[in-house]
């Protein structure tokens, strides 16, 4: 083998270890900032580990809040095939009752997720009321405009569309 090849063999060698070397440590660097999403069912079929930190999402099972305490709310999330209890320590967001998405982090401790963050889920048309507010103060801000970059439907006098 030539010198020349010799180069090449080992500078791609190199390379190959480098780029090895970066993935091991961006997946090092990412592992506590990834949460899996489970649904109900996916979790109560195989329950993660107790102290692996998950996202799990679902409905807000109907009559199932309830306030515990202070500040502490218990309720159940379902996918419609299998629900999970959930215990919740602090403000929910404005959006968040029974019947609608929800979205949790936190751990299942002894078949109950103790969510540490509590996401409610919404449709594309929420926009929130500081924004509406701040919308209104500049003057931009039409009713029922569903997003201020959207355009107006145009009307015309008495000719209707037909089409």
């Amino acid at each position: 083998m030539s010198l020349k090849k010799k180069r090449r063999v080992q500078i791609i060698l190199v390379a190959v270890v480098a780029l090895a070397l970066a993935t091991g440590l961006i997946g090092y660097a990412m592992q506590d900032g990834i949460n899996f999403f489970r649904s109900p069912t996916q979790v109560t079929e195989t329950p993660p580990a107790a102290q692996e930190t998950f996202r799990i999402g679902g409905l807000v099972e109907e009559g199932s809040l309830k306030v515990v305490g202070d500040a502490a709310v218990t309720f159940l999330v379902t996918d419609g095939n299998a629900s999970v209890p959930v215990t919740y320590k602090g403000a929910l967001p404005d959006l968040f009752k029974e019947g609608e998405g929800m979205i949790g982090s936190g751990n299942l401790i002894g078949g109950t997720f103790q969510a540490t963050e509590i996401l409610a889920k919404h449709d594309e048309e929420y926009m929130p009321v500081e924004v509406i507010d701040a919308l209104k103060a500049q003057g931009v801000y039409q009713e029922g405009r569903k997003t201020p970059s959207e355009p107006l439907e145009t009307v015309t006098n008495g000719a209707g569309n037909d089409s």
